[in-house]
This record gives structure tokens, sequence and C-alpha cells, in this order.
């Protein structure tokens, strides 16, 4: 499966772009470094500042509202964290100037834009990137988000692509990712020494802008715990014995991890309909390509380890989903769902507005069955009117009905 030409890809994010800075002063790109971040800002942007550029960060760093004054707008603000001295600049700026489509932030750590250190309300919004989806890959963005197709009309709109993937195909998207280039572009051997040479950089230089205390080697095991346990619920204790660290520094990595990115972790849903819900949350590695790296899974260990597979499976679905999350109508929000002991468990769960409910599992299967959405009718028979479908993904062909509202999906289907 190939992707589409072109240097500067179209990205979901960027019709969304284009109407904030119609109606907002500034607006934030926030997302993991290298997945774009910068190529599409490029795209709306008449100045650029890039502050991971020493002498343009030691100008702003002198005198940041001076070095914002006579550029054209919009301005990029290119990785601020590298200054976050540029904030406050930014805010005097708008303050006296709140016309619309005037700065562009683009940052690789959440930081001081979410504290009460910096208050953007009402001056700044954000869009969050993710690594490149493969709707992105292919170009197929003229498709309607899946999450707002499933939203209004189950599966009634959902197509897949031709030919058809099988087990394989999909095993050897996993371990790509969605970076993109130049790790897209490099073969089974390069790409994993990018994305680890891309987890180093992280770990040591990046982790070093949010907490400058922490030691990169232990934090580096403590995200290859998490690699290994991606799309888990796992106890926090079972993380940072695995890791060599206290209960204490794994809190402070696990925050730290999802400061840069790195790291997903999906809250737990809740309802007062359903009682027993645990309230753990589930953690993801951003990308299925980082995960597989990280852990040291390529296409032949994946092909041997089906919980392995699993994960990096539910890893690569998540992320698909992830990235539509901006852009969809139906103001979705991704969570998870399983009750006290395990007994109903459902992969992914996106709420709705309205408070209507989506949910999806995930099956390394060609052929799932009833059991495998035995779950998800559960979850229907809670909600009556608010379930609005259950969605089990699998690898192979076809759609198909497993009941009331309940249906067999290819994931291929997600960018079909």
């Amino acid at each position: 499966m190939g992707d589409s030409d072109g240097k500067a890809r179209v990205r979901l994010v960027d019709g969304l772009l284009e109407e904030l800075l119609v109606d907002f002063p500034a607006v934030s790109i926030r997302g993991p470094r290298a997945c774009g971040k910068t190529t599409t800002a490029l795209r709306f942007a008449k100045s650029v500042l890039r502050l991971d550029r020493p002498a343009e960060n030691a100008v702003v760093m002198a005198d940041p509202d001076a070095a914002l004054r006579g550029l054209a707008e919009p301005i990029l603000i290119d990785e601020w964290q590298e200054a976050p001295s540029i904030l406050g600049a930014l805010k005097r700026a708008v303050d006296d100037d709140s016309r619309p489509g005037r700065f562009i932030l683009t940052g690789s750590v959440r930081g001081e834009l979410e504290t009460d250190a910096w208050p953007g309300t009402g001056r700044l919004v954000h869009v969050t990137m993710s690594p490149l989806c493969m709707r992105e890959r292919l170009g197929s963005l003229k498709v309607r988000p899946f999450i707002d197709r499933v939203a209004d009309s189950g599966i009634d709109e959902l197509t897949v692509p031709t030919p058809a993937l099988d087990l394989r195909d999909y095993v050897a998207l996993l371990p790509i990712g969605g970076f993109p280039e130049p790790a897209l572009k490099l073969g089974p051997r390069a790409r994993p020494r990018w994305l680890r040479s891309y987890l180093e950089q992280m770990v040591t230089r990046d982790a070093r802008l949010v907490d400058g205390g922490r030691d990169p080697t232990r934090l580096m095991r403590y995200v290859e715990v998490l690699a290994l346990h991606t799309a888990g619920i796992v106890d926090v204790k079972t993380l940072h014995e695995a890791a060599g660290i206290s209960r204490v520094t794994a809190d402070a990595y696990e925050r730290l991890a999802s400061e840069l990115f790195l790291v997903d972790v999906v809250p737990a849903w809740f309802t007062n309909r359903t009682k027993r819900l645990i309230k753990a949350p589930k953690r993801y590695i951003i990308d299925s390509g980082l995960a597989a790296s990280t852990a040291k899974l390529d296409e032949r260990t994946l092909m041997r380890d089906h919980d392995q597979l699993g994960r990096l499976l539910d890893t690569f679905v998540a992320a698909e989903l992830r990235a539509e999350l901006p852009v969809c109508e139906s103001r979705p929000r991704l969570h998870h769902l399983r009750t006290e002991g395990g007994r109903q468990e459902v992969d992914l769960l996106i709420e709705l507005s309205g408070h209507r409910v989506i949910g999806f599992e995930v099956k390394a299967s060609s052929a799932p069955t009833s059991l495998d959405a035995r779950h998800l009718e559960w979850l229907r028979e809670q909600l009556g009117e608010r379930f609005v479908h259950g969605i089990v993904f699998h690898t192979g062909p076809r759609i198909f009905s497993l009941g009331d509202r309940v249906s067999a999906v290819p994931v291929a289907a997600i960018w079909g």
C-alpha cells in the first residue's frame, strides 16, 4: 500500500485551521515532534520565528515584544517552548489588537498553554495534530470522518478499500506508523533506528524543557515498559516495578510522557446507569510504529505473538480515530470502558454530543463472531437509545451485521 505523492501533504486539520484563523487572533497547533505541525502551519503563515534556531531564539529571549513587531501576519511562532517568554509577548500583542488571524503557535509540549500561568482564554484556541493517519497518507481526505459517518448512519456510509487487506497487510502497516518523512520512506531496518533516535531525543533533550530533573535512562526504561503494555489497563504498581522506579517517579514520568505527546492516557468512561465501572485509564503509545520500535517488535515477531499483535493493532486503530477527533462535527471524546474484574470491557468508546455512544472492539481476526460482540451487546442493553452503534474491527475483507446496531467492520473501512 503506497503513499500519495507530493512534498506537502494535505492534512485533516487544514480546513479547520483556515476557519479558526478567520475567527481567532491566535491558534496553537500542538502534537508530537515531527508529526508535521510546522509544514502545515507554513501554508498559512506570512512570517516565521523559528525558536529552535539559536540566533532567532536569542533575539526573542532578549526582547520578545520587539521580536513580534513589524512582522507580516499571520506570524508563525515555531516550537514556542524553546523560549516560553514569547507567550507573554503574544498575550500583550493580542490584548492590544485582537484582530483574527495574527499568530500561529506550534509546539511539541502541552506545557504552559494548559496552566493558569498563561491565561489564553479568549485569545488562543488549540488544534491537536497527530502523526499521519492512513487517510492522509493515501490522500483520501474528501471522505467524511469515519466517526461522523458512524454517528449519522451506522455502517450505511462505510466502504472497504480494494483490494481488501488481510492480516499480513495490517501486520506490515503496524511497525511503520505515521510519522512523516523521512521515516515513512525508510526500509524495515532503517525505520526502527530513526524512531529509536527520535525517542532518545525526546527523553533526553525535549524532556528537559518540561522537567529538567528527570533521569533520561530511567525515563527511557519507563517508556519501554509502556510500549510493551500499550493499549493496556495496567496497574501502576506493575509499571513502576517493571521499570525499577518508585510509584511517585512513575506518576511523574507518565505526566511527562503525556506532556511530550509520547503517550495518550485515555480516561475511563463513566455513567450512573452502569455500576462497578473501573476508573483506571488506558495507556497508548501515540503511534504504532513508535510502539513497535520501542518494544523491539517487527513483522516476524508480531506474527508469533498474538498478545503483542492485539496490543499494536489496538494502538493503530486508536491512532486512526484520534487523528479524526479535532475535525469531527459530532464533537467526540475518546474513552475506554471496563467493569470490575474485567467481566465487560470495550476497547475504545466514543462519546458524542448528547451523551450518545459508539463502542469499538479490536480483534486480530478475519472472521469475528457474535461472541466477539458480547461486550458491545451488553453496552447496548445498558444504554438503550443512547447506544448509536457497536463495531468489532477485524482484519478480514467484509462488513457484516452481528446483531441490532452491532457490526463487524474491517479496520481499513476507517479510511475507505
